[in-house]
């Protein structure tokens, strides 16, 4: 069995092995008591879940995590009255919730992050994942890196990776 990978980020990059890449975090920064809505990316370590790709546009390499093709009726909850808050959901949905299969390729591939998911606290934050960086420069609370850097990544990853996001 292959040792887990750990993937640190501090300062605004990521470590992975020998590896440094450059991420944009939440628009207001790190929390160490995270609140859905505030755009802070949440501090701790926390295991990698699932990679989720869009079938459409992406062949995944050979990798260990599990997976989840995304569908164009796949979304993921985010508002904290629901009962399915910070889960994977299906549209359309009543609740307030976020499109995974998108116009744009920021969630062409993504890393589910295991953040308030073990026990889930509604209003503690959701939709946590690695994910390929827009052009606005932050993220809503996620950790984003180029696309070919997050690609290069991929096949590193174990069932057992984790990521640590310290404090800057």
């Amino acid at each position: 069995m292959r040792n887990a990978t750990h993937l640190f980020v501090s300062k605004r990059q990521l470590h992975i092995g020998n590896f440094t890449f450059d991420v944009d975090i939440g628009k207001n920064g790190l929390a160490l008591n995270k609140q859905e809505g505030d755009y802070k990316t949440p501090v701790g370590t926390f295991p990698l879940r699932r990679v989720f790709y869009n079938l459409e546009r992406v062949q995944l390499p050979s990798i260990q995590l599990a997976t989840h093709a995304i569908t164009r009726d796949d979304g993921w909850c985010d508002d904290p009255a629901s009962p399915d808050y910070n889960r994977l959901i299906k549209l359309p949905y009543s609740f307030s919730h976020e499109i995974l299969f998108r116009t744009n390729d920021v969630y062409d591939v993504f890393i589910e992050v295991g953040y308030n998911d073990d026990p889930i606290i509604p209003g503690k934050g959701s939709a946590i994942f690695i994910h390929s960086k827009s052009p606005s420069g932050y993220t809503a609370g996620c950790i984003a890196l180029d696309k070919k850097d997050l690609s290069l990544i991929l096949p590193l990853l174990s069932k057992d990776s984790e990521i640590t996001i310290d404090e800057e």
